[in-house]
């Protein structure tokens, strides 16, 4: 029973469901295997005590006869999502010491579900950063390693710790939150699923917000079924979130039929990047080889307005984080500074907040209070939600063709060394995020899928970009890649 903390969600159900296992030796399993992974540093505020409070009530649940299909399922919750009575940081010092008297409803409605919390999870701060490297908790570290070569590799950003947890199999699965790739990005870097749901299908409320128009919870699992599994407990309509949108919730694991046959997979001319790395051109075109395989047809697609989804997000994302980390102030909650003698209140806002946000948060509040600024908000934020729209657009036009998914790289290599991207070049960072910024601007919802490895024994994923609201028709055609991948790896374990 030692290695109950490598099932899958799917099989765990089917377990729990047949008597051969309880949620309880579920989660004792998984408290056991993060005791014993200290060095990848994934969890970060542990919570045993809630776990097995939590477990015990489902298997009263499941003995009834009446349990969802998450019910008894241990997951990890990114220190992102509120936590009513559990410290909820954002891996940052200004939120030290806090503890949400709610709990988000993504959360909500996971343990509504009978789902279990093993703890909170490692994370870039605010979600700003592509590494997890810029954590006030310290890096997140990748359960993978480049051949033999002991140099820690960084597990992805923001959902860095999810990402290190679900793949080392601390957790069944995890949440993330994505905004520019932070859900697609890591699930690529450690060879686990990652899906961002179309805009508005998971609620924000109760989650730290990053860039309002952008964010979105979504699973991190260790398959695609898992995947849609999670995903519908996490879903549905929430009146508490003005974005959060009032339709069904499919179940989406109904849907996974692996039939394809007929669908037209879109390959954007666009996302060939000068000096993209040979293995992962290799990996796009048998991607594209396998759906064909499968009876997909491959289409050739163009998404012009692609070159400026970068800079329009490094723009519109920085504008809006500046907007709402203003209410960290050291006012009503977190940290507040030391202040000198003679101090007001505008000294207690500058001291706070140079203490409590890192050198990432900082540039990124910086840029965006410029661009919002008078005399360059037209110059810089104005053309920059323009150019959002146009990308929309291109999408827009492409799904009315006919095309059901498009295919793309998820990350522009493999997962990199930490401290290899140094702080000196932050733009260089940025570019990990070029194949999934798109997705966020656009409203969409995309999946990462692990499709093959590297020379150096690194997994590499693949994307699918989908159409607003049809995530199980995603999740279909990303079964059907993830059964002609067929990748199976797992990390060696080290720590």
């Amino acid at each position: 029973m030692g290695d109950l903390n490598k099932l899958t969600i799917a099989e765990a159900r089917d377990k729990l469901r047949a008597g051969d296992v309880t949620s309880l030796e579920l989660t004792e399993a998984c408290l056991n295997a993060i005791d014993g992974a200290g060095a990848l540093n994934a969890f970060v505020h542990h919570t045993p005590e809630i776990a097995r409070e939590q477990a015990m009530a489902a298997d009263e649940r499941i003995a009834k006869g009446d349990a969802p299909a998450m019910c008894g399922i241990p997951l990890g919750i990114k220190d992102l999502f509120c936590t009513k009575g559990v410290p909820s940081q954002a891996a940052s010092k200004i939120l030290d010491g806090f503890k949400p008297e709610y709990e988000s409803t993504v959360t909500q409605n996971l343990f509504d579900a009978g789902s279990v919390m093993l703890g909170k999870l490692n994370m870039d701060e605010f979600a700003m950063g592509s590494s997890n490297e810029t954590s006030v908790y310290g890096n997140a570290v990748n359960p993978w390693r480049r051949g033999n070569d002991d140099a820690a590799l960084t597990p992805g950003g923001s959902s860095g710790g999810s990402a290190s947890a679900v793949a080392a199999d601390l957790c069944l699965a995890a949440t993330g939150t994505d905004t520019g790739g932070s859900i697609r990005q890591p699930a690529a870097f450690t060879g686990i699923t990652g899906i961002k749901p179309t805009y508005g299908r998971c609620s924000r409320w109760g989650i730290v917000a990053f860039a309002s128009s952008l964010d979105q919870a979504g699973p991190m699992t260790k398959s695609v079924r898992d995947a849609a599994i999670m995903l519908e407990a996490m879903c549905g309509h929430d009146p508490k979130d003005s974005t959060s949108a009032d339709l069904p919730v499919p179940d989406f694991e109904a849907l996974l039929t692996g039939d394809i046959k007929g669908k037209k997979i879109g390959i954007p001319k666009e996302y060939r990047m000068d000096g993209m790395p040979d293995e992962i051109e290799k990996l796009w075109t048998d991607g594209a080889e396998m759906l064909r395989d499968a009876g997909a047809e491959i289409v050739d697609i163009s998404l012009p307005h692609t070159k400026y989804a970068l800079p329009a997000y490094y723009v519109i994302a920085p504008a809006e984080a500046s907007s709402n980390l203003a209410r960290y102030d050291g006012v009503r909650y977190g940290h507040r500074a030391r202040l000198a003698q003679g101090d007001g209140i505008t000294e207690m806002y500058e001291k706070t907040r140079a203490e409590g946000f890192g050198h990432e948060v900082q540039r990124r509040v910086m840029v965006g209070t410029y661009v919002l600024s008078a005399g360059f908000y037209d110059a810089y934020y104005n053309r920059a939600r323009k150019v959002r729209t146009l990308i929309k657009r291109d999408f827009e036009e492409v799904f009315a063709q006919g095309i059901d998914a498009i295919l793309t790289p998820a990350t522009p290599s493999a997962a990199f060394g930490l401290g290899e991207m140094s702080e000196a070049d932050p733009v260089a960072m940025y570019l990990n995020d070029v194949f999934t910024v798109t997705v966020n601007l656009a409203g969409l919802p995309g999946v990462a899928v692990p499709a093959g490895l590297d020379k150096q024994g690194l997994p590499l994923g693949l994307q699918l970009i989908g159409r607003p609201w049809e995530e199980g028709d995603l999740l279909n055609l990303a079964y059907a890649l993830e059964g002609a991948a067929g990748f199976v790896e797992k990390p060696g374990k080290w720590w």
